[in-house]
């Protein structure tokens, strides 16, 4: 065997550490990629249950350091849940730095997961302009810059909330320009409308809407304080496709009595009624993340669960509860395929149903079970909010503590109210 000299293995040892330092930096350079693309991929504020550390699900490991500058603020709010907000830096593989968050540690709610079809009947907060005529050759609101999916709170400072009440007042206006004020993108604005005679009467050609009517699922029921979260997402104007701005609501009982299977291209859907007169409660708010409001008792059976926050969820496995029939809420198996923790994403989850039964029914997502609830682990993570169009298996998904704090404000809220009027 040849003996290495001296400068030999000098040589060689000075090439291994130089192969050793570039992997260094290739493996440095991939971990500061990796904290770049969580950096805006992971929330800024999280939930924790109360003697717990914050942990995040993810494919590479993350832990959170506390701040130097750790601060914590005393909250209560109005279900007595005492809270507190730290400050932390998350770490990849602990040693490389991410962002600093905040997380808020809560006694962990239980909430009643429900499943169960409702009605829902909205008015609007002043009317919404959902389509246009021509009248003797034009169409006055059009042409006064007045577009589809305006909300007009008032004219010539009468405020409207009806039909009735818009063509009374362009009936009565003899042909005067009106002072219009409207809502558009959530600014107000002022234009002047002209009515044109046409057939008897003051016309504006504009046809608007003053309120809605459908079915959606119940999410769950918060016993502590009798409110409830439900749909996953907004109510909105069937010609527009603008989200209703919510002046009252009512949670009507619905019979349930049939449905039109979900197949590629074509979603399928609940088919049901309202049940009599009777209201089940009042919704207060109509948002991006559902509608939300009190019922007068407990809609479910079902014993409650824990509140599963958004960083405990796994992919794979899960359950909804949803009625098809009209009777009480049955498990299903789903799968969830993909999770986006980034605050502001379009869609939280992606989830595919898998269980044969479901399947079988519906074909897979039909709308109506918009609200549905998902369970994994034995916590209430989310609801189903959407269906693939070209793929009724899979839908999108929202995060259950999300819609758990919307009830939370309605809950403040009508604390609020309470106080004020003693």
């Amino acid at each position: 065997m040849k003996k290495l000299s001296r400068s030999d293995l000098s040589s060689a040892l000075s090439a291994v550490i130089k192969r050793f330092a570039a992997l260094s930096g290739t493996l440095m350079i991939s971990a500061v990629s990796i904290a770049g693309f969580y950096k805006t991929a992971l929330p800024n504020s999280y939930f924790i249950s109360k003697g717990e550390n914050l942990m995040i699900n993810s494919a590479f490991s993350i832990s959170a350091k506390p701040c130097e500058s750790k601060y914590t603020v005393a909250l209560t709010d109005t279900s007595a849940r005492a809270s507190k907000t730290t400050e932390s830096t998350l770490m990849l593989f602990g040693s490389v730095p991410i962002k600093n968050v905040t997380s808020t540690s809560i006694d962990r709610p239980s909430l009643v997961p429900c499943g169960q079809a409702f009605g829902i009947k909205l008015l609007t907060d002043g009317v919404m302009v959902v389509d246009f005529s021509r009248v003797e050759g034009g169409c006055p609101a059009k042409s006064c810059g007045i577009k589809e999916g305006d909300i007009i709170i008032s004219i010539d400072g009468k405020k409207v909330s009806s039909n009735a009440e818009v063509s009374s007042i362009i009936r009565n206006s003899d042909g005067e320009k009106c002072s219009v004020l409207l809502r558009r993108s959530g600014k107000e604005q002022t234009v002047d409308l002209t009515p044109v005679y046409s057939n008897g009467a003051y016309k504006a050609g504009m046809w608007v809407r003053d309120s809605s009517a459908g079915i959606g699922t119940l999410t769950f029921y918060d016993a502590q304080n009798g409110t409830f979260g439900g749909l996953g997402h907004p109510v909105c104007d069937s010609d527009t496709k603008e989200m209703l701005p919510l002046s009252a609501g009512l949670v009507g009982k619905v019979n349930i009595t049939g449905l039109v299977q979900s197949d590629k291209g074509k979603p399928g859907q609940l088919l049901g009624e309202f049940s009599g007169s009777e209201n089940l409660g009042s919704i207060n708010l109509n948002c991006e993340d559902g509608v939300y409001g009190s019922l007068d008792k407990n809609p479910s059976a079902s014993e409650p669960v824990e509140l599963g926050f958004r960083q405990e969820i796994k992919k794979g496995k899960a359950k909804i509860l949803c009625s098809i029939d009209g009777k009480e809420p049955e498990s299903y198996d789903i799968l969830i395929e993909q999770i986006n923790l980034a605050g502001g994403s379009e869609h939280d989850m992606v989830v595919k149903i898998t269980d044969t039964d479901l399947l079988e029914k519906t074909g897979g997502i039909v709308q109506g079970m918009s609200g549905s609830p998902i369970i994994q682990n034995g916590r209430l993570v989310g609801a189903v909010t959407h269906v693939f169009i070209d793929d009724p298996q899979h839908g999108y998904g929202i995060f259950a503590d999300e819609m758990y704090s919307r009830s939370q404000e309605i809950a403040e809220s009508s604390e609020n109210s309470s106080e004020n009027a003693s």
